[in-house]
């Protein structure tokens, strides 16, 4: 049976910090988004919010400075190999991340057989951020229910990779999780942990394991 590979983005893929935070860099806001992320992992706000502020920070957002983040972000190693190993076995890999999702989607050009974000309005903005397309930690597991459905896996074929509260939901939800220099919410939930700078490293973890 296939296995599917479900990867988290912000502190998983992405090392010490997150999709938003490497966008507003682009802008000079970058301490005003980590204001942000430290506000919603502290449950100060929630995903809805926190997407309609970051929304109004972006007003000067170009796809230009899109591109620029993604280049230029800090992102653990061999991603590309391990989705090119994962496809090579048959197996199938998606990443599913709250942050937004034109930022999200560019890892389908790395291999991701499929990518969901949050749902922000074409860049540049002209639109409000629809509250109903802003993704939260139940909304993971949902997604990969219906990513289950689309590649003919089941739920006891997939094995998830996160780092943090928004992750506890589907790794409960899973047989197999993988702790990607997680903090505390995913401590003794995860069947296996890494700490460290390559992908490949927390993918050998689970890689010979049916």
């Amino acid at each position: 049976m296939a296995r599917l590979h479900l990867f988290d983005l912000d502190g998983t893929l992405l090392y010490d910090t997150s999709a938003p935070v490497e966008i507003s860099r682009q802008l000079g806001l970058e301490a005003e988004t980590v204001a942000l992320d430290k506000a919603i992992s502290a449950g100060l706000i929630g995903p809805p919010e926190y997407a309609a502020r970051v929304r109004e920070l972006w007003a000067d957002l170009t796809e230009a400075h899109v591109a620029s983040a993604f280049e230029g972000a800090p992102w653990l190693g061999r991603i590309r190999e391990v989705w090119a190993a994962i496809r090579q076995e048959g197996d199938y890999c998606a990443v599913v991340s709250l942050s937004p999702s034109f930022f999200v989607e560019r890892l389908t050009g790395w291999g991701a057989h499929a990518a969901h974000g949050s749902l922000f309005p074409a860049v540049p903005f002209t639109e409000p951020v629809d509250p109903a397309g802003v993704l939260n930690a139940a909304a993971k597991v949902e997604i990969a229910r219906r990513l289950c459905e689309e590649f003919g896996v089941t739920s006891a074929d997939c094995v998830a990779y996160g780092d943090s509260f928004s992750d506890k939901d589907l790794f409960g939800a899973v047989p197999t999780s993988v702790a990607v220099n997680a903090d505390l919410h995913l401590v003794g939930l995860a069947t296996h942990s890494y700490m460290g700078l390559d992908l490949w490293e927390a993918y050998e973890l689970v890689r010979h394991a049916r």
